[in-house]
């Protein structure tokens, strides 16, 4: 067998870069971060363009100031949320509502238009949604729209010409002067929304793989979350994937230089580079050190003791139920032991309830910890006439009980978990410690 020139290695590491941008950052402009790559998608525009509709049903638009790729979503539970930068705190549905306001002001705005002009348009498209926002004055109200403008900023649909939008957030009501892109504006929703009665059925319509079906829908929940349990899925997507786990894991791997790890309860898409990895465990923080060291706990004290295949006659346990009170007090645990002398934030600290809710979200969206209640394999969240049952009446692996619930509240520690094992290092304080105390684990970081 011949190997593969120079000129093909160097072909498929610059589109497997493209590719890699583009799915971690689905707006690409020729002037924001991600400048220095462009070039590269607009080289190979076609061929990603290609790949992108055949393996993940995604379409991409790519022109001579910014490139889209107009990702689908996952169904309920399962969104990328937006943050703000300077505190990580996540949009609230009052920001979002501004932010779609804004969009639908902007699609036909001036190229220049002042803050102040904006503000009163976006109150006007308010008033025609038949949306009460006449609490504006408001400090905090002020600061939430500041931060949907924000956003528009950083995807590039504003630029701040003389001032900042910022302003909006000041006590007398700042002015500046913003330059509007009107393109960026008209590509930034991806939903169907004028499909969709309301916003529970966009979310079901935008996890509509459409044509590619099962097969579409695995490929994208693959890449596009930590960790894929087979309860996650339906009967057709369960067999779908048990006869394709090994051909797709090598695809994965040449497409975007991710590796397949592949268990009885479920498959996970880990990238050694973390390029693609929005969240971190281990991590640097509070919440994320209390995180690590609570799901290790917790898997110490719920491991199953019979854990198997239903192929080999075991039982499959993809998640164990959290005993009502166990996460209070192992959290209480922990923090006596490392918070009150390392430098866990004091605020957090004190506030258990408030550690606990931010450790919890942490680990929800990490997929190693899950609320009590229906999945997809029960039919959970599928759209419309969605093929939920394996072809042909195939036989696929069983899930059903396999996270344990026989209550209607509550808590589940999901299979992953158990890849977190962690190794505490505690140092005097006349060593040199690790930055900010960080718990060692052995999991690199995912999707």
């Amino acid at each position: 067998m011949a190997l593969p020139s120079t000129h093909d290695v160097a072909l498929a590491a610059e589109r497997r870069a493209a590719a890699r941008l583009l799915l971690a950052h689905p707006l690409v402009t020729s002037n924001g971060p991600q400048s220095d790559t462009f070039p590269l998608i607009r080289r190979h525009a076609d061929w990603l363009s290609q790949r992108f509709q055949q393996v993940f049903g995604y379409r991409l638009l790519v022109e001579a100031s910014h490139a889209r790729l107009f990702k689908a979503g996952l169904g309920p539970g399962s969104g990328h949320r937006l943050e703000r930068p300077s505190t990580g705190t996540p949009f609230t549905p009052r920001t979002y509502t501004y932010l779609a306001l804004a969009l639908s002001v902007l699609v036909t705005a001036p190229e220049q238009i002042l803050l102040s002009q904006l503000v009163a348009d976006l109150r006007a498209a308010a008033v025609d949604a038949g949306i009460e926002i006449s609490d504006t004055g408001r400090q905090a109200e002020r600061r939430t729209l500041a931060a949907a403008l924000r956003q528009l900023v950083d995807w590039g649909v504003l630029a701040e010409t003389e001032g900042h939008v910022s302003a909006v957030a000041e006590e007398r009501g700042g002015e500046a002067l913003l330059t509007v892109d009107r393109e960026i504006a008209r590509v930034v929703v991806a939903g169907p929304l004028a499909q969709s009665r309301d916003g529970a059925d966009l979310v079901r319509r935008a996890a509509d793989p459409g044509f590619g079906g099962p097969r579409t829908y695995v490929r994208r929940r693959l890449v596009e979350t930590p960790v894929v349990h087979l309860d996650d899925l339906t009967g057709a997507e369960r067999e779908w994937l048990r006869t394709r786990q090994r051909r797709e894991s090598q695809a994965f791997s040449e497409l975007l230089g991710l590796e397949a790890e592949i268990r009885a309860e479920g498959i996970a898409l880990a990238d050694p580079d973390g390029d693609l990895t929005d969240l971190y465990l281990p991590g640097t923080g509070t919440v994320a050190q209390a995180a690590l060291l609570l799901v290790g706990r917790l898997v110490d004290r719920l491991r199953p003791e019979d854990p198997g295949h239903p192929a080999v006659g075991g039982r499959l346990v993809i998640g164990v139920p959290v005993p009502d009170g166990l996460l209070t007090e192992l959290l209480d645990e922990l923090v006596e032991e490392y918070g009150r002398r390392s430098n866990w934030q004091r605020g957090l600290v004190e506030d258990r309830d408030g550690l606990l809710a931010a450790v919890l979200d942490l680990l929800v969206r990490m997929r190693l910890v899950a609320p009590v209640g229906r999945v997809r394999a029960d039919g959970h969240g599928l759209p419309e006439g969605y093929e939920d049952a394996a072809l042909d009446g195939r036989t696929v692996t069983d899930v059903s009980g396999a996270r344990g619930q026989d209550r209607t509240d509550g808590w589940v520690l999901l299979a992953a978990a158990a890849r977190f094992a962690t190794t505490v290092a505690v140092t005097s304080r006349t060593e040199q410690p690790p930055a900010d105390d960080v718990p060692q684990g052995s999991q690199e970081p995912t999707r």
